[in-house]
């Protein structure tokens, strides 16, 4: 028999009003967890206009940004220009060194949800890579009374566009009231969702979530096979989205936008940023 996952720890987004042209934030994963989170280091939800978010640089990690609402340019020293809408997804592994820069447009609020994802320390100095998933790209799996958006991993009989360096899942569920889903993902994946709207009960000890809404799972990490997440809404439109990934456990330095292993590679990702080993900016 699958494991059965259920509701770990929960807690609901609390949000800070920002200087302008950044206007809220919230912590979805707060960075100061990020050993509970293996291999997710932080999750943000933002709103921010045009000039929020200019170029600057990363190293030691991914990205894998949603837009909610609003659109989102992005703008990459490698040639990379793009527009995303509500839906969109794109996934940056920062590599050796990314440079970029993500914005609103034009009088846009841009809401987004951006999650930080570790890699391994051979990793670390990767090629830089991005990779722009529209919402009509990636397949979707109807169930009765909802349906399954897979951007990434193999999940419910279907492959998601989504190719990141280490391999996750992600998957959006829009519901309808009453309806009742069962995913099998990895067993050995640690997992969270985040519920962007409505109400849901998760697992079979039915553990409630709102909108706003964080729920870690439990997970088995020496679990060979599948386990199953089952989801009911209790309310119309209900839209939540599940990540999953395999634990790194290594430690981290996270400082400022690199993420390394040691506070020397942190200084040293640094210097080369100061000495143009980054390349020209993202303009």
């Amino acid at each position: 028999m699958a494991f059965q996952r259920e509701i770990k720890d929960h807690w609901y987004v609390q949000y800070k009003e920002m200087g302008f042209p950044a206007i809220q934030k919230g912590w979805v994963l707060p960075p100061e967890r990020w050993k509970e989170f293996d291999p997710f280091i932080l999750m943000a939800e933002d709103w921010f206009k045009k000039g929020t978010f200019p170029d600057h640089p990363h190293r030691g990690f991914q990205t894998v940004t949603y837009v909610i609402d609003g659109r989102l340019e992005h703008i990459d020293n490698g040639g990379g220009r793009d527009i995303l809408e509500p839906g969109d997804v794109q996934y940056m592994n920062a590599g050796w060194a990314a440079r970029h820069a993500e914005d609103g447009v034009e009088n846009d609020i841009a809401h987004t949800l951006q999650l930080w994802l570790n890699l391994p320390k051979e990793q670390k100095k990767s090629e830089t890579i991005y990779q722009n998933v529209y919402g009509e790209e990636a397949p979707v799996v109807s169930f009765r009374g909802g349906s399954v958006k897979v951007f990434s991993g193999s999940l419910a009989g279907v492959q998601g566009p989504l190719d990141s360096i280490v391999p996750i899942t992600l998957s959006e569920w829009t519901m309808a009231e009453d309806a009742e889903y069962t995913l099998n993902i990895p067993g050995n994946h640690q997992a969270f969702l985040y519920v962007l709207a409505g109400d849901i009960e998760v697992g079979e000890n039915k553990a409630g979530l709102k909108k706003h809404g964080v729920g870690t799972l439990t997970f088995n990490e020496d679990e060979e096979g599948e386990s199953e997440l089952k989801i009911k809404a209790n309310q119309r439109r209900s839209k939540v989205l599940v990540y999953s990934g395999a634990p790194i456990r290594e430690d981290i330095v996270p400082h400022g936008p690199f993420v390394m292993n040691t506070m020397e590679e942190i200084k040293e990702a640094y210097a080369d940023f100061r000495k143009g080993k980054f390349g020209p900016p993202a303009v």
